[in-house]
């Protein structure tokens, strides 16, 4: 759990592919299992301590196939043995994967951590983001059982709530880490005040837990400067963001890394390390 020695460490998460955004979008996405686990190292090497991981299938559409993401961090290990970055594989994929697929890969490959999605939502005008209370349930007491500790993904404050419910029926276990996801057509948008406002709610609701947050698209920049002043982590990448700058397109998740690792510093706080994350996330 953080402490008093670690209240000045921001904890960096890349999410390098996302279920989104092909080559067409940026030609320089990762989204094969080679690309994917290269692109981690290297962000990693920059400052990056968690790696929140999607996969994709042969035609870079989203997918949760496990033996991809087995093959990522394979690579990962294989290649890079001395990467101890924190492996936070997604629960969701797409919007229409089914629940059993959803669970698969954190099930089967045990990561340190596994996205949890706290609630149904309208997502980007297309569909329906299917979070409904009892796949919840059977969720929660998965990861507990299988010891893969959740980061609840929050569109809305409303979520935050949900989880507070979750954590008091025993489903959720605290120390509790979030992850405020800002600017999702169909959530809450990336702007300082609702990030605030999100970090108020939380401390009110559930004291103890800790918090990161990332804005896409033109929220990206607001998003991370203010989550860096207001105490909190934060997540960058092209899963969020293809663009570097208006009318410019990122050139790696690596260019991404190396400017959030910049803002922390000139900031003045200082960039976890993965044995610091554990720390903070309370998994050491």
């Amino acid at each position: 759990m953080e402490n008093n020695t670690l209240k000045n460490k921001r904890i960096i998460t890349v999410a390098t592919t996302g279920a989104w955004p092909k080559k067409t979008n940026n030609p320089n996405v990762p989204t094969q299992p080679e690309e994917i686990a290269e692109e981690i190292y290297q962000c990693w090497k920059l400052g990056a301590s968690v790696a929140h991981i999607h996969v994709r299938d042969e035609e870079d559409n989203d997918s949760m196939k496990v033996e991809t993401f087995k093959k990522v961090l394979d690579l990962l290990k294989e290649n890079h043995p001395d990467c101890d970055i924190i492996t936070n594989l997604t629960a969701a994929g797409g919007i229409a994967n089914s629940e059993d697929d959803r669970m698969a890969p954190f099930r089967t490959l045990k990561p340190e951590m596994a996205s949890f999605d706290c609630g149904t939502m309208n997502w980007m005008y297309m569909g329906i983001f299917n979070n409904n209370p009892k796949f919840l349930e059977k969720m929660g007491y998965a990861m507990q059982e299988d010891g893969v500790k959740p980061e609840i993904e929050v569109f809305d404050p409303g979520m935050i709530y949900d989880a507070a419910y979750y954590l008091k029926k025993g489903i959720l276990k605290a120390p509790l880490h979030f992850q405020f996801c800002m600017g999702c057509a169909g959530g809450i948008t990336a702007t300082i005040e609702n990030l605030v406002f999100m970090r108020n709610t939380l401390e009110k609701t559930i004291p103890g837990s800790t918090w990161s947050a990332f804005g896409v698209g033109h929220g990206a920049m607001e998003v991370m400067y203010s989550a860096i002043a207001a105490g909190g982590h934060i997540r960058v990448g092209m899963e969020d963001n293809v663009m570097y700058g208006k009318g410019q397109l990122a050139e790696s998740n690596m260019q991404l890394i190396a400017r959030a690792r910049r803002v922390i510093e000139e900031f003045g706080c200082e960039v976890a390390t993965p044995a610091e994350a554990r720390q903070i996330l309370g998994l050491a």
